[in-house]
């Protein structure tokens, strides 16, 4: 049985730090990386994941919106491996929503985002893929891609009492 990776938690250098570019796709350790990816954001009930998260100061996020216990009103859509991303926004309206994140448990913030962005990444093969993402999914990307440049949900608050514990957000969305 394999140990279960160690989400890295705020305070790690590795989440202050700019991603590297991914450049050799033929690495054996490049799957073996987006599997540990996957398994630890689903084990996590994750939305979405970063490879700094893990202590991989590489460019690759994986968005997976679902429902889980953490975000029971997500939308369903595939798992999206990014390998590389970038984004252009479509509609540069700020909507604020609620966010947490694996990497700073225990609280949640409303964050402003962008509602519609248009990605461009690479997939596991390597091969230019773009998307357009509105709404939640295009949330969860641009949480992820702020770990790639070194920042977390927190840096983007507009105020600190825009922060709750998690305990209150989960009374919240029950009413």
């Amino acid at each position: 049985m394999t140990e279960k990776p160690e989400i890295v938690q705020l305070g790690a250098d590795v989440l202050r730090r700019t991603a590297r570019p991914v450049d050799d796709f033929s690495d054996a350790k490049f799957p073996q990386l987006l599997a540990v990816l996957r398994d630890a954001m689903l084990e996590s009930n994750g939305v979405g994941i970063a490879a700094p998260q893990l202590g991989a100061s590489w460019r690759i996020i994986i968005v997976a919106s679902r429902p889980t216990v953490r975000y029971p009103n997500a939308p369903e859509m595939p798992p999206i491996v990014m390998v590389n991303p970038s984004f252009q926004i479509v509609d540069d309206s700020l909507h604020k929503d609620w966010e947490g994140c694996l990497s700073v448990p225990g609280i949640r913030a409303l964050v402003p985002r962008f509602r519609a962005i248009q990605v461009n990444y690479r997939d596991e093969k390597g091969r230019e893929q773009d998307l357009v993402l509105e709404d939640f999914p295009a949330r969860v990307f641009q949480h992820e891609y702020d770990h790639l440049e070194g920042l977390v949900y927190l840096d983007r608050l507009e105020s600190n009492r825009d922060i709750i514990s998690e305990l209150e957000f989960f009374k919240r969305i029950a009413a």
